[in-house]
């Protein structure tokens, strides 16, 4: 028996291919045992002996964590799902891509690899949390530092304390503007953190993703999405239990897309010959642009030659103590 340590399930998903494979899913059983042993004796009306006996069974099964297991054999038995754990651990594979052509988007797909968790609304907390205790430190003349802090300036060129309060376009604040300004430290300030966030968000969107790393330089990304069902909702929570280190992960979920071969810029030509905006084209052409971003590493798009998966199911795998003896 494999035990699971589910990160995140996406229970819509799954019952809905249950329910595809099997035609349903089986989620109650109900046992009924009933005996009975009638005498009579005499006229009906002198007298009878009645001796009966009965018992209902009745188990309402929520299959919580049993659900996904169920769906992972039946798609394992059906042959839908691929296992390319092996495959990934293979240099020779991304740079032959071979990959590719035997797994295009849509296929369902098994990967146990080394990964991390990464969420730019972490970053940023973390950041806001480093800066206020060296601005701490400098209020109290801690900080050994002779480069004096550096305060925002506000309406009318006063100084105001703090991070600068910029605006996002919806109003609210921008999640990097809790970062604290507070003096130089080894070349960074609060200036400086506050531009990592902004590359975070670009890179990676708010959001919590697991990034598998099979074999240098190449990552298999995936985004979950909030909502479904969490180990926990909190990012620092994930983060406070499983680090930012790396740990073996397995995904099960289908490739969403292959990160872009394009290494040209598109053409933005997107008129027909009577000069009307022709819209296939210009959709094309908007597309393009973001495939090339995407190729860049700016924004949260899969990176040539890695791809992105839309996950039923990450998990760790719990191994039992005889193996883990084994191994060591």
């Amino acid at each position: 028996m494999i035990l699971r340590e589910f990160l995140y399930v996406d229970t819509d998903k799954v019952r809905a291919m249950l329910a595809q494979i099997d035609g349903g899913i089986r989620e109650e059983e109900r046992e009924t045992e009933r005996k009975e042993k009638r005498t009579t004796v005499g006229p009906r009306v002198a007298g009878q002996y009645f001796q009966g006996s009965g018992s209902e069974t009745y188990t309402n099964k929520s299959l919580g964590d049993a659900l996904f297991p169920t769906l992972e054999e039946a798609l394992e038995s059906e042959q839908l799902l691929h296992d390319i754990s092996e495959e990934v651990s293979d240099p020779h594979t991304w740079s032959s891509g071979a990959l590719r052509e035997k797994f295009p988007p849509g296929t369902l797909i098994r990967v146990t690899a080394m990964g991390s968790l990464y969420d730019t609304r972490y970053v940023a907390t973390t950041f806001a949390a480093f800066s206020s205790v060296m601005a701490g430190l400098a209020g109290i003349g801690a900080l050994p530092s002779t480069a004096p802090a550096k305060p925002a300036k506000g309406k009318g060129g006063r100084q105001q304390s703090g991070s600068p309060r910029s605006k996002q376009a919806s109003g609210t604040p921008a999640i990097e503007d809790a970062i604290q300004d507070f003096p130089d430290v080894g070349g960074v300030d609060g200036s400086n953190l506050r531009s990592y966030v902004q590359v975070s968000k670009g890179v990676f969107a708010p959001g919590l993703h697991v990034n598998l790393t099979p074999v240098e330089g190449v990552l298999i990304g995936s985004r979950l999405q909030e909502g479904r069902q969490f180990l926990d909702s909190e990012a620092d929570i994930l983060f406070a239990r499983y680090g930012t280190e790396q740990h073996e992960w397995t995904i099960v979920g289908s490739i969403g897309s292959y990160g872009t071969k394009e290494t040209g810029l598109p053409e933005m030509d997107f008129t027909d010959a009577d000069g009307n905006l022709n819209r296939a084209k210009f959709a094309e052409a908007m597309n393009a642009q973001m495939r090339n971003l995407g190729r860049l590493g700016f924004i949260d798009l899969p990176q040539h030659p890695g791809f992105s998966m839309i996950p039923l199911a990450v998990y760790r795998s719990i191994a039992r103590s005889g193996v883990v003896a084994l191994n060591e």
